[in-house]
């Protein structure tokens, strides 16, 4: 595995430049992927002369990457606790509407339009770099989240539990990055993702994918309920 190399320090991150530097680079790299954008683009884009900009603010490509996903990670940690903390005192959640909307409405809320492209596409390419990016403590709400789900989900065996929590990790990242696409093309209306009913069926949808019964015949069950299949590997921040 390669392992992402720490950002110089917290207090040069913080600095104007290197939030402009993480903004310009959250774009290009949700557009082009990371290995299709320099440092070089990257300082330019940003408005920087020097063009060591990303070495001087972050150390280097790698700790820049690593510092735009635990952003987002800190951020959907941090808002999924505080709900999950809320419902949790008063005794839930209830149903599975209650975990669904604790997943998705903070990664509604991210302040930034290219978040989503760039980790759905960043895992795709880079999965075991965003893993080693992506600090186990700052996505912990997500394991809470399947907890409750899984008591939720009485009726169904537990492999097939997993199995359902793959397609709705799947189903959220896929969904999520196409909506925010269409978003941040200023150039034409998206009626569709922009509306509050698409957001309404979508989030319908998904409770449906894991309340949906199974109906498999007794051989199809027994040849996934092994030691290791269907479990779902650790999730990116999105889901």
């Amino acid at each position: 595995m390669v392992r992402l190399q720490l950002a110089r320090n917290d207090e040069a991150q913080r600095a104007p430049a290197a939030e402009q530097l993480k903004k310009v680079a959250l774009q290009l790299f949700a557009e082009r992927g990371v290995d299709g954008v320099t440092v070089r683009e990257i300082s330019a884009a940003a408005g920087q002369k020097n063009h060591g900009a990303v070495g001087y603010y972050f150390g280097s490509k790698e700790a820049l990457v690593r510092a735009i996903v635990m952003d987002g990670a800190v951020a959907l940690e941090r808002e999924r606790n505080a709900a999950l903390d809320a419902l949790e005192a008063q005794g839930g959640p209830h149903g599975i509407r209650d975990v669904v909307e604790i997943l998705i409405k903070p990664v509604l809320a991210l302040p930034d339009e290219h978040y989503v492209q760039f980790i759905v596409i960043f895992a795709m390419t880079h999965r075991d770099m965003m893993l080693d990016a992506l600090d186990p403590a700052w996505n912990r709400a997500y394991g809470r989240c399947l907890d409750h789900l899984r008591r939720l989900m009485p009726h169904m065996p537990p492999v097939l539990q997993n199995q359902r929590f793959i397609f709705m990790g799947a189903y959220i990242s896929a969904v999520l990055s196409a909506r925010q696409r269409a978003l941040a093309d200023h150039s034409r209306n998206h009626p569709m993702w922009g509306s509050e009913a698409s957001l309404e069926h979508f989030l319908q949808t998904l409770v449906a994918l894991l309340d949906a019964p199974a109906d498999l015949p007794p051989e199809m069950l027994q040849s996934i309920d092994k030691p290791d299949g269907g479990l779902p590997g650790r999730p990116g921040p999105v889901g």
